[in-house]
């Protein structure tokens, strides 16, 4: 069903609901917007790209998450935009346009939860549920002034969700306020998840921070004194955590890019020409990775994996910019887009390489726009950030 006056850049399917909940449990009427990689019981999922929508048969089962919001007494509201195959940071496609940014008018949303960033950012849904491989739901929610949490990897099952790279691949989801974020967390998360000491420490390493554009650094120092003079936190000043932010970045691109040719390499190869620029270089070099790259990548990728783990003990948290800098222009040259979706990339990546969760905090503001202020806490710390939103 669709909605007649609803905004296409923005949902794909939209109902009054597109999905009823059960009328019961802790998110009774609140309204869902449903990144379109998850399966939505009698609904076909589109990845974002309409020549795997017309081919793509109605789905015969909710995915676990959904399933689990909708016992939970949630509705969907309806299916929202994503990038094609969830397949960058940016928030455009070609072939469905931009979703809008109330937050920062004229700038993009982010990307690849682009549509649920949009529809929650703009009132229209209360909580998103979107995904994160390498920064898809907390880079929306720093271009929106959005809450976003990317959790534990494998603490919330995967299940009918479409993959892009299975070994970072995580559920997430995103909301306008912390509470909403946490309700949405009580459902999704693991019973239990909560145990674990107080955090005491947050790291704030130098090399990560100089990724970031002038004016995030300039905020970043006051907002991260702010958290931790609320939560009762030691700031603690590094200089490195051991990788070098490029070359992990440079790493994690080429393990990424080897799983998502792996998921979607064969029926791109049966469909020439169905991807939008951008992404069609993206996975055009994704073919091109061979056995002996990614095995070399993914050794560097594990090795900045257990060093981050290795920092983060139960009572530390990492501190950093969420992305490079507030979200660019739509029409942004390209070298400048180019630019920050780097840097933010080498600022997500470490997260992604630890399989650790990671909490987006609305607190920085440079010229007026939204930058997050994102919190890296240890394995299974997912409840205990969700606390530190609070």
């Amino acid at each position: 069903m669709k909605s007649a006056d609803m905004d296409t850049t923005v949902w794909r399917e939209r109902g009054e609901p597109l999905v009823a909940g059960s009328g019961r449990g802790p998110l009774r009427g609140l309204r869902l917007a449903v990144k379109d990689v998850y399966a939505v019981a009698g609904h076909p999922t589109g990845a974002g790209n309409p020549a795997w929508l017309a081919e793509a048969e109605p789905q015969p089962a909710h995915s676990w998450a959904v399933a689990a919001l909708l016992d939970a007494g949630a509705e969907v509201t309806g299916i929202a935009r994503t990038d094609e195959f969830a397949y960058s940071l940016n928030g455009t496609n070609a072939h469905y346009g931009t979703p809008p940014n109330p937050a920062a008018p004229g700038r993009v949303p982010g990307g690849s939860s682009s549509g649920p960033a949009a529809a929650v950012a703009l009132g229209e849904a209360d909580a998103g549920l979107g995904s994160d491989t390498a920064g898809s739901i907390r880079v929306p929610s720093s271009y929106c002034g959005l809450y976003g949490l990317r959790p534990t990897h494998g603490a919330v099952p995967v299940t009918g969700m479409l993959p892009l790279a299975p070994s970072f691949d995580t559920v997430a989801w995103l909301a306008r306020d912390a509470g909403t974020l946490a309700r949405v967390g009580d459902v999704l998360l693991p019973a239990g998840a909560e145990a674990g000491a107080p955090f005491r420490t947050a790291l704030v390493v130098a090399d990560l921070l100089a990724l970031a554009d002038p004016g995030v650094r300039e905020a970043f120092p006051a907002a991260a004194a702010e958290l931790a003079e609320r939560a009762g936190l030691h700031l603690a000043h590094v200089p490195t955590l051991g990788a070098d932010p490029a070359d992990l970045a440079q790493a994690f691109a080429i393990a990424q890019a080897a799983e998502a040719w792996e998921c979607d390499g064969d029926w791109l190869s049966a469909h020439p020409g169905v991807l939008g620029p951008g992404i069609g270089a993206r996975f055009a070099r994704a073919s091109e990775v061979t056995a002996e790259r990614r095995a070399t990548a993914e050794v560097a990728v594990h090795r900045a994996g257990r060093t981050l783990r290795a920092a983060l003990r139960e009572d530390t948290v990492l501190l950093l910019p969420a992305a490079g800098g507030p979200a660019p222009l739509i029409d942004e040259s390209p070298e400048r887009k180019s630019a920050l979706r780097d840097a933010t990339f080498r600022l997500t990546c470490p997260a992604s390489s630890a399989g650790l969760p990671c909490l987006v905090l609305p607190r920085m503001s440079v010229d007026g726009l939204p930058v997050g202020l994102a919190v890296v806490g240890g394995h299974g710390a997912d409840r205990r950030l969700l606390e530190l939103a609070g």
